[in-house]
């Protein structure tokens, strides 16, 4: 509900299209010049901060039956390879409760709330709670060979999705091999000193259950001119626990899948995809991929 997104949510009364937009982008195959449009942020004017993409996406929602409808419009502007799915086209918020018993409402503002309240985020939920989910997000998971949980945001990003009537249910029956990829860093304001483990179990309690079998997570050392960076902010490499991970019954996976990029320490795509693909050759039943 904040930046460029919150702003065409509010004025237009849409999904905020932010982060279908990073997707598609991702997935996309578009000439050079036509990236840096699709990315570019306004400078000044009413426009200042809102992306060309946004703006292309609330076009086309415009135009279109429904917001699902628009991304698979624009999905097929931009010619992606597979498919981007809002999990849930309802007017939905995200509102947190902290350890202390304070609440707030709205994703954009959990983070300077958690910051004030000096304690660990307890829960976090959506308002209104269970919204329908797309019917093709269940489908698609259903019939997925396999299914990963990506890196991000754990409370903001991530574990909303498990939020949307019927995904934790459909992620939970499914026989696919399941995946988390743990953070590299804790994030401040919402995951300070939180481990692997924490991690693991925020999103088993809000999932309901076991929502993965395996849990992949970075070895690789950071530098002390990073950690000195990080420490600033208040972020340190998420510590790990073997034993404790396996007793909630989850295969912790080691190896080196992190690098620098634009002097920040995050996972290297090409070492993260090849892992992925390691794992799913050697313990994935259907084997599809070579």
């Amino acid at each position: 509900d904040g930046g460029g997104s919150g702003v065409l949510r509010d004025e237009l009364g849409m999904p905020p299209p932010g982060d279908i937009r990073n997707c598609i982008q991702a997935l996309s195959n578009i000439e050079p010049t036509m990236e840096k449009i699709w990315s570019y942020r306004f400078e000044c004017g009413s426009l200042k901060g809102q992306s060309f993409g946004n703006l292309f996406l609330a076009a086309m929602n415009g135009i279109s039956n429904s917001f699902d409808e628009a991304v698979s419009r624009v999905s097929e502007v931009l010619a992606i390879t597979g498919r981007v799915l809002p999990v849930t086209t309802e007017d939905v918020r995200l509102a947190a409760k902290f350890e202390d018993g304070g609440e707030i409402l709205g994703e954009s503002k959990i983070t300077e709330a958690k910051k004030k309240h000096h304690c660990r985020i307890k829960s976090v939920h959506l308002v209104p709670e269970h919204p329908p989910a797309l019917r093709e997000c269940i489908e698609a998971i259903s019939t997925s060979d396999m299914i990963i949980l990506s890196p991000g945001s754990l409370y903001t990003s991530i574990i909303p999705n498990l939020l949307v009537d019927g995904i934790s249910d459909a992620i939970l029956k499914s026989d696919a091999l399941k995946l988390y990829i743990c953070n590299v860093m804790t994030q401040p304001g919402e995951t300070e000193n939180y481990t692997a483990q924490d991690h693991i179990k925020a999103i088993f309690t809000h999932g309901g259950g076991k929502m993965f079998d395996y849990c992949l997570i970075n070895n690789s050392e950071v530098s002390d001119e990073a950690l000195e960076k990080y420490a600033k902010d208040g972020a340190v490499p998420v510590a790990a626990d073997t034993c404790q991970i396996e007793k909630m019954g989850v295969c912790p996976v080691f190896a080196n899948v992190a690098g620098y990029s634009d002097s920040f320490f995050r996972h290297n795509p090409w070492l993260l995809a090849a892992e992925i693909m390691k794992l799913y050759n050697e313990k994935s039943e259907t084997k599809i991929f070579k």
